[in-house]
This record gives C-alpha cells, sequence and structure tokens, in this order.
C-alpha cells in the first residue's frame, strides 16, 4: 500500500478536514498548502501522457505527518531536565511504513492493546497479543514482524469502524 493510501485511509477514518491536515504536518515538520494537501490525497489518475497531478507522499512526509498526529491529539511533550531530544530516524524501507503506522497511531489516540485488538478484531481479523506485540516491536528485536498491508488495511478499516461507526 502506498503512503498516500494509508493517508486517505487514515484521513477518512480519523475524520480530518483539509485544514487540520495542514496543521498535523506543520506539527510534523512539513510545510504544505491546503492545495497540496488535497493533491497528496487525490487518487493518482495518469493521463495520455503519463502525467499525474497527485503529489506522492514519500516516506519523511508520511513520518512527519504521523508525529504532528501525536502532537495533534496528545499535545507537544517537553524533555525532561538533562535529556536530550533526539531525533528519531526516519524510515527509509516501505516495509516499515506500516509498523510505523501501527506503533504511531496508537500513541496518538492513545490506545491500549486491548482497544487494538478490539480494532482488529471488528475489521474481521483475529490477532493474538503475542503478535500484535511482534508488530509493535522495534525492527532488529529478535521477535519482531513486518507488518504487511493486508494487516495495515485490516487495521484501518477497524480505526474508522471504531470512530465512523
Amino acid at each position: 500500500m502506498e503512503n498516500n493510501d494509508i493517508l486517505i485511509r487514515l484521513r477518512y477514518a480519523l475524520d480530518l478536514k483539509n485544514k487540520e491536515m495542514v496543521e498535523i504536518f506543520k506539527l510534523g515538520g512539513e510545510e504544505v498548502s491546503v492545495p497540496e494537501v488535497v493533491k497528496i490525497l487525490m487518487k493518482s489518475d495518469v493521463d495520455e501522457e503519463g502525467d499525474s497531478e497527485q503529489i506522492k507522499c514519500n516516506n519523511r512526509m508520511f513520518d512527519s505527518f504521523l508525529n504532528g498526529l501525536i502532537i495533534f491529539k496528545r499535545g507537544k511533550q517537553e524533555p525532561k531536565p538533562g535529556q536530550q531530544t533526539t531525533p528519531e530516524p526516519i524510515v527509509t524501507k516501505s516495509s516499515n511504513v506500516n509498523n510505523l503506522l501501527l506503533k504511531k497511531v496508537k500513541i496518538a489516540l492513545a490506545l491500549t492493546t486491548e482497544d487494538m485488538l478490539d480494532i482488529f478484531d471488528k475489521a474481521g481479523i483475529i490477532v493474538t497479543k503475542g503478535e500484535l506485540g511482534a508488530l509493535l516491536r522495534k525492527e532488529g528485536h529478535k521477535n519482531y514482524k513486518v507488518c504487511l498491508d493486508n494487516f495495515a488495511r485490516y487495521f484501518l478499516k477497524g480505526l474508522t469502524i471504531k470512530y465512523r461507526g
């Protein structure tokens, strides 16, 4: 699944408006305008010449959006005294995008493991705590599991059912 598709589904699930999307991108450190957001969220229609008006959302933009979503939903967290603010590594592999989606949406919406399992259940898939834990682990951990597109789709579908009915 492409980043643009994930953004379209996430926007629908959380009922975000274009101006809120611009604000979320800005909170994540990415400057975009409302017309650019519209072009990011449009379906990619290729004309006869092979051109598309859609703006491709790269991994850096997607990571900025998810970081902005956390700040938008939970507020900015001030570093503790003596703690340095280290920027998180930007996702480079497309396989990490789905894992990142699960982790950061979980943080942004303050979801518990039970909430996440309920979201998957609403979407029609049964996920165990162990499987979910493996998806949420840091890459490189011995029990880390790559989140495939079907899991991400089910998660976004369940999120839509939970927040939009």
